[in-house]
């Protein structure tokens, strides 16, 4: 390399400012393409939102919160979302983990003595002992439990020992389904921290990173800026009102705090969370986490001698498996079950963040994948499709 060029990398290196900023053009082109998304009654509304090296880049609102009121959607609207929990979850876990108070491989039941307890559908005990790193990447074998109408109503702690009284689905560490072991690891951060669940989730991570509209149940301001869930009708193929489970009759009427997929956020308050995650753990001089705890809690797991693209609550694109089509091998994030995302490209932390409030609407991915398409653009980051999957022989 010439001296000059060698110049130019060094200070690339030193200060990351002088990187190419995203194409301001590519950016803008994503409202349009939401809306057109809107129009096709692909969503009701949707909330993006881009950052990179910690910064918003774009913030963006198109289509409406509230159809039958007229209410337009808003940038700080509030979102259910749903299984992005788990994420939050996992970087509770590492906090302990960072404390000395957990470890990711050691036998759960020294913090929760019922895991010792649990069995096989036959009657046997587990060849291996059930780990948070199990509980986390849904490969302890906690089976998906039925639903209950005392589903919310009970405390975690209750909860959770209804949870561990079903037989375990396989072997620990041999197969992958995906269930509420994120729920029992909440649970073991309430008996190591010796806080409560939302608590711990507050003081160690909310409001450190300034995240004020996080939270499992909305007072009476935030739930005025919920974002109103939306199905599409059978017969007129029109965008009604949907269930939403997590949303209560009132603000007294709350729910459970569920560590599986029970939090409502928004868009800003994800953004500085998967901000921080990108910058190896800490954001605006404020560490959440060590980088090494980054690096182990997003390293896929493997289970029964096969390598998946879960981790510890994070869902990664590899080079087989893309959870993200229009994101970078290396990027990982999760998806909410209403069709909210969040993901991270750790090499240039750009981070994306999909709001949206849908259930049972046709193809309700495709404004997230346009979205993610316009902002890999802008970054003049080309993705690479995953291979073909090779067809079995007759």
């Amino acid at each position: 390399m010439n001296p000059a060029a060698l110049v130019v990398a060094s200070a690339l290196l030193l200060f990351p400012a002088l990187l190419p900023a995203l194409d301001a053009t590519k950016l803008a082109a994503i409202h349009p393409a939401m809306e057109e998304a809107v129009k096709a009654k692909q969503a009701a509304g949707i909330v993006t939102l881009v950052m990179e090296n910690g910064k918003v880049v774009h913030h963006d609102a198109a289509g409406m919160a509230d159809i039958a009121k007229g209410r337009a959607m808003e940038k700080d609207a509030l979102f259910w979302i749903a299984s992005m929990t788990k994420s939050i979850n996992g970087t509770a876990v590492m906090v302990l983990v960072d404390e000395g108070k957990l470890s990711l491989d050691e036998p759960a039941s020294k913090w929760l003595p019922e895991l010792a307890k649990v069995k096989l559908a036959d009657g046997s005990a587990p060849e291996k002992p059930v780990t948070l790193r199990m509980l986390l990447s849904h490969t302890a074998g906690i089976a998906f439990p039925r639903r209950a109408p005392s589903d919310g109503a009970i405390s975690l702690k209750a909860y959770v020992a209804s949870l561990l009284k079903t037989p375990l689905a396989f072997q620990p560490g041999t197969s992958y389904e995906y269930g509420f072991g994120p729920t029992v690891a909440g649970r073991i951060i309430e008996l190591a921290s010796g806080m409560k669940y939302e608590a711990f989730l507050k003081t160690k991570i909310f409001a450190p990173l300034g995240m004020k509209d996080t939270m499992f149940n909305p007072d009476d301001a935030h739930r005025a800026r919920i974002a109103r869930t939306y199905k599409m009708d059978d017969e007129t193929h029109e965008l009604v009102p949907g269930y939403n489970p997590f949303v209560t009759s009132d603000a007294s009427v709350t729910h459970m705090p569920e560590p599986a997929g029970g939090l409502f956020s928004t868009a800003a308050d994800m953004g500085r969370f998967y901000a921080m995650i990108a910058n190896g753990g800490e954001l605006d001089g404020t560490r959440i986490l060590s980088e090494k705890s980054v690096r182990d809690m997003t390293t896929p797991v493997t289970a029964g001698g096969k390598q998946l693209n879960y981790a510890c609550g994070w869902q990664v694109n590899t080079e087989t498996q893309r959870v993200n089509s229009q994101m970078p091998v290396g990027s990982f994030g999760h998806g909410g079950a209403f069709a909210t995302n969040g993901c991270i490209d750790p090499r240039s932390k750009i981070v994306t963040v999909y709001m949206v409030q849908n259930v049972l609407v046709p193809d309700s991915g495709r404004p997230k994948d346009a979205f993610q398409h316009l902002v890999m653009e802008a970054a003049a980051i080309k993705v690479v499709a995953a291979p073909a999957a090779k067809k079995a022989r007759p």
